[in-house]
């Protein structure tokens, strides 16, 4: 097992390291991930399987490198967006991608165990009963599941997205043992979901599923924000720029805008040589609705991530627009005109109201 996440992590550290102790494997652990030795590493060390995260995969097929083929018989985490897994699939023609969905405390978990690209998980209509999971319907205002007249959750058609629920039982696999603050545990229980008593945990993942009964993940609570009147998905936006020629990464959040009702769209973009700006704004028209396309573009040359590849968004987010706190190029895409760089004088114009947004 090629390991190099964080073994804080559950997912480097027990279910890659895991994997291997519990069924006599062996482990290649190594203390970060480089997307240049990786292949290199792979082969020398005779790896079989791969532990991952999605952004890792991401990394890898950006990467150039001169062995298409690969000795990898098996590819397991989670985070990997179908773009990537349809990428990761034509190329390394890995022989199976396990994509799993759960956290440390939660009481929710899934497996992809067929390789329906894009999906955590499965539960058929017919078994829905053994399983504790429900999506419901959210309010993003609110961050609140939405209640009907009698107080109670509405739970999900296929197609609609919500909150995922895991009813919370006295089995370790339904539990919910909380954190050493009672006040954050509390806020993670939700109580008289579906009848009075009941109690769920929370899981703050968005998600959505089909009418085969495949679960997809949409995005967190909190990062999904509000623009003109509809609801937009962070983790689905930035997966369509990510398809754009010369975006290498992009991270997508919503910044505020005085006078605006909502929060307008904002992306972070890693770019590459080939990257054009017109190109960029064609492709976004072409491939997201009008409220869903960002308003506003920076150029940074690496974006700052966690030790488990998540980016830093809340300092992104306390930065928005302003030049005065944005070093690198920073573009507003102005009405009738396109991307334009965003200067003092154009915040003040955005700041004041004088654009049609």
């Amino acid at each position: 097992v090629y390991i190099t996440l964080p073994l804080y992590h559950a997912t480097g550290g027990l279910c890659g390291l895991g994997a291997a102790l519990l069924n006599g494997g062996s482990a290649v652990i190594k203390k970060r991930f480089s997307a240049t030795h990786f292949w290199a590493d792979v082969v020398a060390e005779g790896c079989t399987m791969f532990v991952y995260i999605g952004e890792l995969c991401r990394y890898l097929v950006n990467q150039p490198h001169d062995q298409e083929r690969t000795p990898l018989k098996l590819a397991f985490g989670n985070g990997l967006r179908p773009d990537v897994w349809d990428k990761m699939n034509a190329r390394f023609k890995i022989d199976q991608i396990l994509e799993f969905y759960g956290s440390t405390e939660g009481n929710v978990s899934m497996f992809n165990f067929d390789g329906k690209p894009g999906a955590v998980g499965r539960i058929p209509r017919y078994l829905r009963k053994r399983f504790n999971v429900k999506l419901v319907r959210f309010d993003v205002e609110t961050e609140e599941p939405e209640r009907n007249v009698q107080g109670l959750c509405i739970e999900c058609r296929p197609g609609e997205i919500g909150e995922a629920l895991g009813e919370m039982g006295e089995e370790p696999r339904t539990a919910f043992a909380g954190y050493a603050d009672k006040a954050a545990t509390e806020k993670k229980v939700l109580h008289d979901a579906f009848s009075k008593g009941d109690r769920w945990f929370r899981t703050g993942d968005l998600m959505k599923q089909d009418e085969e009964g495949y679960f997809y993940f949409v995005d967190r609570v909190g990062d999904t924000y509000r623009w003109k009147g509809e609801n937009v998905s962070t983790g689905e936006v930035s997966g369509r720029l990510s398809e754009i020629p010369g975006v290498k990464e992009v991270t997508v959040y919503g910044v505020e805008v005085p006078g605006a009702d909502g929060k307008a769209g904002m992306a972070s973009l890693v770019t590459g040589p080939d990257f054009d700006l017109a190109v960029f704004q064609a492709r976004s028209e072409a491939s997201l609705a009008p409220y869903a396309q960002p308003l506003f573009i920076r150029l940074q040359p690496e974006i700052e991530t966690t030790g488990t590849f998540k980016y830093r968004k809340m300092d992104l987010v306390h930065e928005g627009f302003d030049p005065a706190k944005v070093t690198e190029p920073l573009y507003f895409k102005e009405p009738g005109a396109g991307y334009v760089p965003v200067d003092a004088a154009i915040r003040a114009k955005i700041v004041a109201g004088e654009f049609r947004l």
